[in-house]
């Protein structure tokens, strides 16, 4: 129960800032406004600007387009209790799979990030945290400095840094409490999410923070991660090269076959994919058509197309100094009937915020 709300809002959006005042003014003991005034603006400075009032031992970041559900708190609170941990990772959700054919592949890329893999990055005792629903000590704030305001991945990085340092983080997984989230709606949108993850990844390491990870798997598992930017850059230049080959160059028959070898992985990773697309429409009651498993098998080299090529953006961005902010779009794609926030929780969306306990 002992919560506050600390909303935050650019100098220059009048509208949300509109949105921001009428729900303090409704609440005025429980949420607080910070107008962020910097210039140029970013994500990590609002939260630095924010921190500087929080008042609460535990703070937890979210964004503004966020569902959150009534009772995460709670679960939030009870996992620092029962675990002693640095810092709780709550799950995130997209929800609107049925939206486009890139959305569908999106959904997924978050169902199994937050339901699998980040379990097993928290196992290993490095973990690149997510953006939002996560929930650090003020201690280890303090610590930290808060966010690198420099960072285009600030989330990765304090997760790098806190790893590099031995602090216990927790994966608060449940499919019930996820925060529910949109898919980028145009896929200009989306290749300027992914170039800014992408580069915020090569500025991380770059930093060399994570070297100071005490095993050399944990080392192992942050310089692969760290360089996946290079890795799918490097896939987007050989595609065009790829197809010269297909067209131009005969090659003896037995070479040709073991061309088709890339194949098996492939058809293993569709098998999966339908899997976790069958197992997120149980889980959250969304019907799941024919049509969109068509759209998964049909989408599949077009968007590793697409993430290639947000990729070398992210280099040449790198590589050029260009460390400008771009910021996502929102429309609310993922708010329909079933998922409606209580009459309380728009209070929790109006801008970025935190919340602090």
């Amino acid at each position: 129960p002992d919560f506050e709300i600390i909303a935050i809002v650019g100098h220059d959006d009048p509208g949300t800032e509109l949105v921001v005042r009428q729900a303090a003014a409704r609440h005025p003991d429980l949420i607080k406004v910070v107008v962020d005034d910097s210039v140029p603006k970013n994500k990590p400075k609002a939260l630095n600007r924010a921190l500087q009032i929080a008042t609460g031992d535990i703070v937890g970041v979210f964004d503004a387009e966020d569902e959150v559900h009534p009772g995460l708190l709670t679960v939030v609170d009870s996992k620092f209790q029962e675990t002693g941990a640095d810092v709780v990772q709550g799950g995130v959700q997209l929800m609107n799979f049925e939206t486009s054919w890139w959305s569908l592949r999106n959904v997924l890329e978050y169902y199994f990030w937050f339901r699998s893999r980040l379990h097993f990055h928290a196992r290993s005792k490095f973990i690149p945290l997510g953006g939002n629903t996560v929930f650090v000590t003020r201690d280890r704030l303090a610590w930290s400095k808060g966010w690198d305001d420099q960072c285009l991945a600030e989330d990765c990085e304090l997760g790098v840094r806190l790893s590099s340092d031995g602090a216990k983080v927790v994966v608060a997984y449940n499919p019930e409490y996820v925060t529910r989230e949109e898919t980028p709606p145009t896929l200009t949108s989306l290749y300027k999410q992914r170039t800014r993850w992408n580069q915020g990844f090569l500025q991380v390491l770059g930093k060399g923070e994570w070297k100071a990870l005490p095993t050399l798997r944990q080392r192992m598992y942050a310089r692969y991660l760290l360089n996946m930017p290079f890795l799918q850059a490097a896939t987007g230049l050989l595609i065009p090269i790829s197809l010269l080959f297909i067209l131009l160059v005969k090659v003896p028959t037995p070479v040709a076959l073991l061309t088709f070898l890339p194949l098996v992985p492939t058809i293993i990773t569709l098998v999966a994919e339908a899997a976790g697309l069958t197992e997120f429409g149980r889980v959250y009651g969304k019907k799941v058509r024919v049509r969109d498993y068509v759209r998964l098998v049909l989408g599949l080299v077009p968007y590793q197309v697409f993430l290639a090529a947000a990729a070398v953006r992210s280099v040449v961005r790198q590589v050029r100094g260009d460390g400008s902010w771009e910021k996502t779009e929102h429309t609310g794609a993922h708010r329909d009937a079933a998922t409606a926030p209580s009459s309380t929780a728009p209070d929790l969306v109006g801008a970025g915020s935190e919340v602090t306990r």
